[in-house]
C-alpha cells in the first residue's frame, strides 16, 4: 500500500478535505489514478484509511456485487470513516439483500410513468415561470432562483405535501440542505433537518389514517418482508427522497447552464436542434456528475485489479472520474451535447441506480426546452462558488445574465 500518489507536478491530493473539490481542478489527478494506481489506497491520515476506484470498468464491477461490497454501514466517506450511517440497515440507499429488494419495490411504484406524468407537467411549468421572472429581472443568482426551487417543488409533489404547506417546506429544505454538503452543518442547517423530520413525522401519520396517491401514502400503507414499516424507517426514507430528489437535479441544472454559458459552440447547436434536448441532458449528468463518489464496505477478503481488498475495507468509487474514463468516452473532456453513446455513471448501476433518474431526467430536459424557447443569451456575472464537499459535487451559486429571445 501507498499513500496517495504524486502527480506531474510533485503535488498531492487529500481526497477527504472537502474544500479541495471545491477549490481545485482534479481532471489531472483522476486521469493519472486511472492510468498508473485505479484501485489506489488513500492513507487518511490518523484516519481509518480507504480504496479509491477510479475506472468505469472497475466501479462497475463493485457497484453490481452488493454481496461482496456492501451499503450495510453507509455509502459515503463521511460515514464510512466514523463506522456506521444510522440508517444502516433501514433506509433503501444503506439497504442492501432482501430487505433492500422488498423497500425498493414498494417505491418503484412512486416512481413510475403514472406517478411521474402529473409531476412532469409541474416541472415544466415551474421551469417556465422561474426563468421568466429571471428573465424580467435580467438575471440572478442561477442556483437560489431556479436550480434548488424545481426539483424541490417535484418531490414534494410526489410526497403529496399540501399545497398550503410548500412554501415553508421549500424553505426548511432549502436551509437543511446547508448542512448536507459542507463538512459540519451550521446551527440553522441543523433546525432546519430537526423541523423537516418533524413536519415528515406529522405528514406521515396523517397519511396512516388517511392514505392517499403519493409516495409517502406507499409508505406507510406497505409492507416489506410481510410486515408495515416503522414510524423511523417511513421517516428515514422520507428524508432520503428528499435529499436525493434535490441534490442530483439541483447541481446538474445549475452545472450545465454553467456549462453552456462557457462552451458557446454548444448553446449555438442547443438552440438550433430540438433534439439535443435529450441527449444533451444525459451530458449534462455526464458533465456534472453530482454524487462525486459512493462507497462500500468489503464483506469478504477479494481482488479488484489485481489489489487485495480485506474484509472491512473502506472502497470509494470516484463517478467523478469514471464518467471522464477514456477506455468509455471518447474526448472525456469535452463537453458535446450530442453524444452517443453516454453510458455515465451518475445514477450508479445494478440493485442501487437511482430510483429518481426519470424525475431528474425530465427536469434537466425541461430546462434546456424553456432554454430554447424563451433565453437568447446567457452571462456568467459574477464570482462561480462550489460546494465543499467530498460527496457532491457542483455549484453553491451561479450569478447569471439572461436575455430574451
Amino acid at each position: 500500500m501507498t499513500g496517495e500518489p504524486a502527480t506531474a507536478d510533485g503535488d498531492t491530493v487529500d481526497l477527504l478535505d472537502p474544500y479541495v473539490h471545491a477549490t481545485r481542478d482534479l481532471t489531472d489527478r483522476w486521469r493519472w489514478l486511472r492510468r498508473h494506481d485505479p484501485v489506489h489506497w488513500h492513507q487518511a491520515g490518523a484516519a481509518k484509511g480507504f480504496w479509491v476506484v477510479t475506472r468505469h470498468a472497475d466501479v462497475l464491477r463493485v457497484v453490481r456485487d452488493s454481496d461482496t461490497f456492501t451499503s450495510m454501514h453507509g455509502n459515503m466517506l463521511g460515514t464510512l470513516l466514523r463506522g456506521r450511517d444510522p440508517g444502516a440497515g433501514r433506509m433503501l440507499v444503506v439497504t442492501d439483500g432482501r430487505f433492500h429488494t422488498g423497500l425498493r419495490g414498494l417505491l418503484t411504484g412512486g416512481f413510475g410513468p403514472r406517478a411521474l406524468r402529473p409531476v412532469t407537467h409541474s416541472i415544466t411549468q415551474a421551469t417556465r415561470e422561474l426563468l421568466r421572472r429571471l428573465v424580467e429581472r435580467g438575471g440572478g443568482d442561477f442556483v437560489a432562483e431556479v436550480a434548488a426551487q424545481v426539483p424541490l417543488q417535484a418531490i414534494c409533489e410526489l410526497l403529496g405535501v399540501p399545497e398550503v404547506d410548500r412554501p415553508r417546506v421549500l424553505e426548511l429544505t432549502a436551509a437543511a440542505m446547508l448542512g448536507e454538503s459542507a463538512d459540519q452543518a451550521g446551527m440553522e442547517a441543523r433546525i432546519a433537518q430537526s423541523d423537516i423530520l418533524l413536519y415528515y413525522t406529522r405528514l406521515a401519520a396523517a397519511r396512516r389514517d388517511a392514505p392517499a396517491d403519493d409516495i409517502i401514502s406507499l409508505l406507510v400503507s406497505g409492507t416489506v418482508d410481510d410486515r408495515p414499516l416503522t414510524d423511523e424507517e417511513v421517516l428515514l426514507n422520507c428524508y432520503n427522497l428528499v435529499i436525493g430528489g434535490d441534490e442530483t437535479a439541483r447541481l446538474a441544472l445549475a452545472g450545465g447552464l454553467l456549462a453552456l454559458a462557457t462552451h458557446p459552440e454548444q448553446w449555438v447547436r442547443l438552440m438550433a436542434d430540438p433534439a439535443l434536448v435529450h441527449s444533451g441532458a444525459e451530458e449534462i449528468l455526464r458533465w456534472t456528475t453530482p454524487a462525486a463518489h459512493v462507497g462500500r464496505t468489503v464483506t469478504a477478503d477479494t481482488d479488484l485489479c489485481g489489489r487485495a481488498l480485506s474484509k472491512g475495507d473502506v472502497v470509494t468509487l470516484w463517478m467523478v472520474s469514471a464518467n471522464r474514463d477514456e477506455e468509455v468516452f471518447p474526448a472525456p473532456d469535452t463537453f458535446d451535447l450530442a453524444r452517443r453513446p453516454n453510458r455515465h455513471l451518475t445514477f450508479g448501476y445494478g440493485p442501487h441506480f437511482c430510483l429518481g433518474a426519470q424525475l431528474a431526467r425530465e427536469e434537466i430536459r425541461a430546462l434546456l426546452a424553456e432554454l430554447r424557447a424563451t433565453v437568447r443569451t446567457v452571462e456568467v456575472t459574477g464570482p462561480v462558488r462550489r460546494l465543499p464537499s467530498n460527496f457532491v459535487s457542483g455549484l453553491s451559486t451561479l450569478p447569471v445574465a439572461l436575455t430574451p429571445r
